[in-house]
C-alpha cells in the first residue's frame, strides 16, 4: 500500500500490551488505522477500548497517535473501569498525573480462580478486579497505563514509568525494538536500563540515544545504560521483560 496515504482505508485493533504512541503514529502514516483495546483474561480480554473522536482529526498526527495510545473506557458490556488508589481504594484525580491501579467490575469479570480462595479475594479487594497495571485518568475520562505493578523503576524515590521511557527510545529512527528495566543502582536504589535492538545498517551509539532521550524526557527519567542486544520475544512477539530484569540483576 502506499506510504503517507491516510485514505486506503486498512483497519485493525492492537491489543496485548500498551503500544508507544510512536507505533502508532508510525501506522497511521502508512495509511493503517489503528483502534487501541485493552484487558486481561480475568475481565475478558477487551474490557476498554479507545473510542475515537471525530475532533481528534483536527490535530496533527503527534497529538492524536498520543490519544490514541491510552487505554481509553470501558467496553459496552463492561460495567466499569476506573483508576483507583488500591490501599484507599478511591479514585485518583482526573489530572493526567496521579497514578492508581487500574480497576475493573462487571458481569463479563471473571468469578474468581479455580481453587484458590485467597488469590481471589485479593484480587476482588474492595469489590473490584485489581489488575496490577499503574495508571492515571485523564479529564475526559480516559485511562492511560503507566506501568505495570512490577515494571515501575524507582529511582532516588521517583517512580519511573517504562512505558514512558520505551515511548521516548521509539522516537528515534534507528529503534526496532526496546525494553526498559530496573538495574539495581547502590546510590539511587534502581535505574533505568535500556535494551535495544537497531534497524538494519542503523548507526549509532548509546550516547546518541541518551542524548535523544534528555531531549524528551525529565533528567532522573533518561536510561543510564543503553545494551545493543536481541530482546526476548514469545511467538507473538511481545517482549519478555522478566527475561531481561533477570539480566539487569547480573550487568
Amino acid at each position: 500500500f502506499p506510504s503517507h496515504d491516510r485514505s486506503v482505508g486498512i483497519k485493525g485493533l492492537i491489543a496485548g500490551a500498551a503500544p508507544p504512541a510512536a507505533t502508532i503514529e508510525g501506522m497511521e502514516k502508512m495509511g493503517i488505522e489503528l483502534t487501541h483495546v485493552y484487558g486481561l483474561t480475568e475481565v475478558y480480554g477487551p474490557a476498554a477500548v479507545c473510542v475515537k473522536h471525530e475532533e481528534w482529526n483536527d490535530v496533527d498526527v503527534g497529538e492524536r497517535a498520543r490519544l490514541n495510545a491510552r487505554q481509553g473506557v470501558r467496553v459496552l458490556l463492561q460495567e466499569g473501569v476506573t483508576v483507583m488508589n488500591p490501599e484507599t481504594m478511591q479514585e485518583v484525580p482526573a489530572d493526567g498525573e496521579t497514578m492508581g491501579e487500574i480497576m475493573f467490575r462487571g458481569n463479563i469479570t471473571m468469578k474468581g480462580y479455580l481453587k484458590n480462595d485467597a488469590a481471589t479475594k485479593e484480587a476482588f479487594a474492595g469489590g473490584w478486579f485489581h489488575s496490577g497495571d499503574l495508571a492515571v485518568m485523564y479529564p475526559d475520562g480516559y485511562v492511560k497505563i503507566k506501568d505495570r505493578s512490577k515494571d515501575i523503576i524507582i529511582s532516588g524515590g521517583e517512580n519511573i514509568s517504562s512505558l514512558e521511557v520505551e515511548d521516548a527510545l521509539y522516537r528515534h529512527p534507528a529503534v526496532l525494538a526496546c525494553a526498559v528495566v530496573a538495574k539495581p543502582d547502590t546510590k539511587w536504589g534502581e535505574s533505568p536500563l535500556a535494551f535495544v535492538e537497531l534497524k538494519p545498517n542503523a548507526n549509532i551509539t548509546a550516547q546518541d540515544l541518551i542524548a535523544h532521550c534528555k531531549s524528551l524526557l525529565a533528567g532522573y527519567k533518561v536510561p543510564k545504560d543503553i545494551r545493543f542486544e536481541e530482546i526476548p520475544k514469545t511467538s507473538t512477539g511481545k517482549i519478555q521483560k522478566f527475561q531481561l530484569r533477570e539480566r539487569a540483576k547480573n550487568i
